[in-house]
Formats: C-alpha cells, sequence, structure tokens
C-alpha cells in the first residue's frame, strides 16, 4: 500500500509526472484538481484554456494540467499531450445523453501518437447523483476492455465529496512503482 511506495522512496529525490487531466465541459476535472490539491471545491467557475496545479502525493510531484473540455478548447488538447507519463480522462457518470461524444474523444486521445503506453485513468465522477452510470457500465460503453497497448483503470468517485478520489491516487501511484522498478 501507500506505505511500501513511500518507503520505497525515501532517501530519493522527489519524482515529477506529468499528468494531463481531460474530459469534457462539466464533467468535473477542476473540481477533481482542486480536490487532489487539497483546495476548496464549493465553488468552481469553467476553465476557459488550463489550470497547472502542482500537487505532491505518495511521494511524487504531480504536474497536473487541466485542460478545459468546451468543443471549441478539444483540438488544442494534443499540443499538450508530448511527455505525458499519464492521462487521467472525467466522464461525468450522470450525463448519458453525452456518454456517444465522451467516447469518441477518448478514442481519438488514445490513438495519439505521443499517448501510445501511457497508462489512462478514467474517473467516473458524479457518482453521487442518483442518475449516475456504474463504472462498470461506463467501462464497457467505451470498450475499455479493448485497450491492450495500455494500462488502463476506470474509477467511481464523486469529486465533490472526495469519495473515490484516494482510489483512483492509489491505482496511480502502483502504476509509477511499476514503471520505476
Amino acid at each position: 500500500g501507500l506505505l511500501s511506495v513511500i518507503q520505497k522512496l525515501k532517501g530519493s529525490p522527489e519524482q515529477e509526472l506529468r499528468i494531463v487531466l481531460l474530459g469534457l465541459d462539466n464533467a468535473g476535472k477542476t473540481t477533481l484538481l482542486k480536490r487532489l490539491a487539497s483546495e476548496e471545491v464549493s465553488t468552481i467557475t469553467p476553465t476557459q484554456g488550463f489550470n497547472v496545479k502542482s500537487v505532491h502525493s505518495h511521494g511524487f510531484k504531480l504536474s497536473v494540467w487541466d485542460i478545459g473540455g468546451q468543443r471549441s478548447i478539444r483540438p488544442y488538447w494534443r499540443k499538450y499531450l508530448g511527455s505525458t507519463d499519464l492521462l487521467i480522462y472525467v466522464i461525468d457518470s450522470a450525463d448519458q445523453k453525452r456518454f456517444e461524444e465522451t467516447g469518441q474523444e477518448l478514442a481519438e486521445l488514445t490513438e495519439d501518437e505521443s499517448l501510445t503506453g501511457v497508462p489512462l485513468l478514467v474517473f467516473a465522477n458524479k457518482q453521487d447523483l442518483v442518475t449516475a452510470a456504474p463504472a462498470a457500465e461506463i467501462a464497457e460503453g467505451l470498450s475499455l476492455h479493448t485497450y491492450r497497448d495500455r494500462e488502463w483503470q476506470i474509477q467511481a468517485c464523486s469529486a465533490l465529496s472526495g469519495e473515490g478520489v484516494q482510489d483512483g491516487m492509489n491505482w496511480i501511484s502502483s502504476q509509477i512503482m511499476n514503471r520505476t522498478k
């Protein structure tokens, strides 16, 4: 668990990892980023452009790029993908009308050459809402089981309450440890 990760890293300088945080507008990316940075999440405004935060987690310094998900911004996502160590993709689990759109965006992203082999964490966000689809159903809809060129994980969460977010971060730390062995 966490303790073993920290013990392995003791004495080694903090590693910096570049994480790109993407998803459609209103999926909860900024709320998630603020939750990871232990900031207040009660007032969030839509991201126009991008936010970058350095988050310290599990002995790593995570440089997290939260890029807006509005349709007009999405063509620029690819400009931020170089040197990405991990991709976090956030889905609004309660917005079933947009599942097809978000699935297409994710499929296009994972085909990008600069993301070849990059681990993927999908946060099935807004699980606190009664209309939220379960993570397993979302994974099926996104055909995640067909991703053979990378490690992936889907994690049910609520960025607002924080539930499930730490589980996703634990998966990230296990991915990092596997790569640095």
